[in-house]
């Protein structure tokens, strides 16, 4: 994972606020289909959730929609790996 890229989490706001990537901007799952412009701005965007499941979905969504991205998993991981580098 390249420190550059954007890291979106599609948690709710609440789960956002209790923890969080450093720097990772929160798009609910459910506002992300109404948010296409600013993920086409983005570049392969890496999306996050509380396990996977959630930023899966929104991944094959916007995959659906021509956006490349990638489902980093639980943020506590992609937390993780971002450290790392």
């Amino acid at each position: 994972m390249s420190n550059n890229r954007k890291v979106i989490d599609v948690r709710s706001e609440m789960e956002f606020m209790g923890g969080n990537v450093a720097g990772s901007i929160n798009i609910p799952l459910q506002e992300v289909p109404n948010r296409l412009e600013e993920f086409r701005a983005m570049d392969n965007p890496i999306l996050c959730c509380a396990s996977g499941n959630r930023s899966g979905q929104a991944v094959q969504f916007l995959k659906a929609n021509g956006i490349e991205c990638e489902n980093g998993g639980g943020w506590m991981e992609v937390n993780y790996q971002m450290a790392q580098q």
